[in-house]
């Protein structure tokens, strides 16, 4: 096998990669590595602008997988019209979850027990004493239980919660419980003390977590986003975050970033962090252990895992 690969981290500091492809680093430049029409296995550059991604996509006509290094292919969508028929899309299913869950529960934690507040008091000089809430003892709603969700739940299982309930696309039981399906969600949010988005960013959970939702979460209710920004509906968080009746953290916002002026960043109740969900010391070995069993499996013609979609197959 002669085809090129393009990946996004030097092939040098990749062990184990197989023999027969040609290697080509790209990681966003402006200059293309190769010829585009030349790439079979298309690994797609981490933590770069969709338009950046999607670049290459057009010219690329025997490309046979793209393989994306987050759990989300919203950043490529926009290109796969522009692929040949038969592509195979894979995800990064097995790399972020342990870093996402670590963050989920430190935003939760920070949150609930006033870590911003102490952050701040501290610049002052102040001492800042008071009861908190804890996470002991509250129910949990984790609304997108894929990978992601199940990684957070287990990291959620030593802090004592009451309760984790469980929301999907589809019913499904798992050996911790059931999984319900969406339609049970006006149900379950005004039960929840804690409610973590990780849901993909789709056609139906764009806006998900808009007006009619958010006036069903309880009073003093923490609202947690480590999906996508677009799965909150931006104006009408603010409008329960400004009327003080629940709190928010959040890794991903609508828009990202938020302009300097934008109120979300001034909104009471409202822990921002940066999109940081991923990128941590845990993501390059994750990473580089997926990429080298992904092209082990195609250089050997296997099932590849974590595929997606297929580029002009039927939805039906």
């Amino acid at each position: 096998m002669t085809a090129d690969v393009w990946l996004p981290i030097p092939p040098d500091e990749i062990e184990g990669l197989p023999e027969g492809p040609d290697y080509r680093f790209w990681d966003g430049g402006e200059d293309f590595p190769a010829d585009p029409a030349d790439c079979a296995f298309y690994v797609v550059p981490y933590m770069k602008p969709s338009p950046l991604c999607v670049r290459p996509m057009g010219r690329m006509s025997n490309v046979q997988v793209v393989q994306t290094l987050s759990a989300g292919i919203d950043h490529v969508e926009p290109g796969l019209g522009h692929l040949p028929a038969g592509v195979r899309l894979c995800n990064a299913r097995g790399v972020h979850e342990a870093s996402t869950g670590e963050l989920t529960l430190a935003l939760i934690l920070a949150s609930l027990r006033g870590i911003p507040d102490f952050v701040r008091a501290q610049d002052r000089g102040e001492w800042l004493g008071g009861f908190r809430p804890a996470l002991a003892d509250k129910n949990v709603l984790i609304v997108g239980y894929g990978s992601i969700g199940e990684a957070i739940e287990d990291r959620l299982v030593p802090f004592e919660v009451a309760r984790v309930a469980r929301v999907a696309r589809s019913e499904r039981t798992t050996a911790r419980g059931p999984v319900h399906p969406l339609t049970e969600l006006p149900a379950l949010l005004p039960e929840a003390d804690v409610v973590i988005l990780s849901t993909p960013l789709t056609e139906t959970t764009r806006g998900l977590a808009g007006a009619d939702f958010l006036s069903r979460m309880k009073d003093g209710a923490l609202l947690v986003n480590v999906a996508r920004g677009p799965v909150v509906d931006t104006k009408a968080l603010l409008a329960e975050l400004e009327s003080g009746r629940i709190t928010a953290a959040l890794d991903v916002t609508d828009p990202e970033p938020p302009a300097r002026e934008h109120p979300l960043w001034r909104a009471p109740g409202v822990l921002i962090s940066p999109h940081v969900g991923g990128p941590t010391s845990a993501f390059f070995p994750r990473a580089k252990r997926l990429l080298v069993d992904q092209l082990n499996r195609y250089v050997n013609r296997e099932p590849l895992r974590n595929v997606i979609l297929t580029t002009g197959a039927s939805t039906d």
